[in-house]
């Protein structure tokens, strides 16, 4: 990454921008200097095709001419006033978050008055609301939906919002700090704590039993006494603690894939997983819609019926 953050872009970009400004120039200054010569008042450039066909090598145009010049002149302009010459800011100080947050401003201004009514309204009433409902969904799908899935039900990695299987807990004052302030999900590679490969193999087992997947009730015994290791975050009984989202290992909903090889591939490498903050890309108004709606995905309170 920090190939790409290092000071040689800024200035690879303003040579590039300058040179080309430049070099027209210089290439304007030459073409200007050209004399026509000859009987016809042109030169030619010695290329000759079909015998009689001659290509010339003309002065531009006047009006071309000032037309470059014009160019040159407004790219200087530019650059002095808009930041295109890498770190230079510009003299006057637009940028394009400076342009995207005025604009969300304006935005969030006009659509103020629409949010307000709902503001109010408690989650599980404001779920029961079709208007509500249809905002709520329409923010989700553009949102929401690139991580979770348009039907909410998300995939390897992404946790399913329509159960009732929650990290962090499925309140709606804890959907709404999540949306807001966004989630690290972190399990740290257990390998070296646990043991050998064997101790490894055999906790994976154990996992597996605690839902009642596939496993080998052997190995499981043996690693029964080894999860004590895990325990620590997942509890003694492996339900998992909403307070630090460690999972639930009994439930047989596997948010990184199921078997004994996912779960072994968990304890070696571990896992880091990230959900962003949305509380400065939405008001708190859309906040509580957005939650009333992912609320309303597991809760099931005729949220869809009543936005038909």
């Amino acid at each position: 990454m920090s190939d790409f953050t290092s000071s040689f872009w800024p200035i690879f970009i303003t040579v590039i921008a300058l040179g080309g400004v430049l070099g027209c120039a210089l290439l304007l200054w030459l073409t200007s200097k050209m004399k026509a010569s000859g009987s016809g008042g042109d030169t030619t450039s010695g290329h000759v095709w079909d015998e009689t066909l001659r290509e010339m090598n003309n002065p531009l145009p006047r009006w071309w001419i000032w037309l470059f010049i014009l160019t040159i002149v407004f790219s200087l302009f530019y650059f002095a006033a808009y930041p295109a010459l890498g770190t230079y800011a510009g003299k006057l100080g637009w940028s394009q978050v400076g342009q995207y947050e005025q604009e969300m401003a304006t935005a969030n201004k006009t659509i103020a008055p629409l949010y307000a009514k709902f503001a109010a309204m408690p989650v599980e009433e404001l779920a029961k609301n079709g208007e509500a409902h249809a905002i709520g969904e329409r923010i989700f799908m553009n949102n929401c939906a690139q991580c979770h899935g348009s039907d909410a039900r998300g995939s390897r990695g992404f946790p399913n919002l329509t159960d009732n299987d929650w990290i962090h807990g499925g309140s709606p004052e804890k959907i709404q700090e999540t949306i807001t302030g966004g989630r690290i999900g972190m399990m740290p590679p257990m390998a070296a704590a646990v043991g050998t490969e064997e101790d490894v193999k055999n906790v994976a087992n154990y996992v597996l039993s605690l839902s009642n997947s596939p496993h080998d009730a052997a190995r499981a015994a043996k690693g029964q006494e080894k999860f004590v290791v895990c325990a620590a975050c997942h509890g003694a009984d492996g339900k998992g603690n909403q307070a630090i989202g460690a999972l639930n290992l009994t439930d047989n909903i596997w948010l990184h894939g199921s078997g004994e090889a996912a779960i072994i591939k968990r304890i070696n490498e571990g896992k880091i997983n990230q959900m962003p903050a949305q509380g400065t890309k939405f008001t708190p108004e859309q906040i509580h819609v957005l939650a009333a709606y992912v609320w309303g995905l597991s809760n099931n309170p005729g949220a869809g019926s009543a936005a038909k």
